[in-house]
């Protein structure tokens, strides 16, 4: 079984975890009713993706 030879450091472990960042969700502004919407999804407020109806939102 492998073990390692020598303890890693605070700093070795908090530099690896340093690129570990969540990243944040790209938003555009729909063109049919002009509302903040994720990027390739069905937009929320009015249910237009591509310029088609697909969900039937009701108010």
């Amino acid at each position: 079984m492998a073990v390692p030879k020598r303890k890693k450091s605070k700093m070795r472990i908090r530099q690896r975890k340093a690129h570990i960042v969540a990243e944040v969700a790209q938003t555009q502004t729909c063109p049919t009713c002009g509302a903040l919407q994720q990027t390739h999804r069905v937009c929320p407020s009015c249910g237009m993706y591509r310029g088609r109806q697909v969900l039937t939102i009701v108010a």
